[in-house]
């Protein structure tokens, strides 16, 4: 079975979640993936960008430990890490996502 890689919780940097957040395309997957896409495959997404600057999108998200995904057959299913983040920088999504 194939796997990505994930950051964990203990190795998270704020330069590297802020710098993920900074791109609007990337918020808006953080948005849809926190108002009920959770586990949704890439092609799901409704995004201003062509498939494969989609899926640079995504990896830049999972890379900062944003998004979790896993492979499903030939999809590859993204999660929020709502959880992860809010322990590791209370408080941080929601004040993106309100902005």
């Amino acid at each position: 079975m194939r796997t990505l890689e994930h950051p964990g919780v203990e190795e998270l940097t704020l330069d590297a979640v802020l710098s993920a957040l900074a791109d609007p395309v990337r918020r808006i997957i953080v948005a849809q993936l926190d108002v009920g896409h959770e586990d949704q495959a890439c092609i799901a997404f409704d995004l201003p960008v062509s498939k494969s600057t989609s899926t640079h999108h995504f990896r830049v998200l999972r890379e900062a430990g944003i998004i979790r995904q896993r492979y499903a057959g030939t999809a590859i299913r993204s999660s929020l890490r709502r959880e992860d983040l809010d322990a590791r920088f209370p408080g941080l999504l929601d004040a993106v996502l309100r902005g």
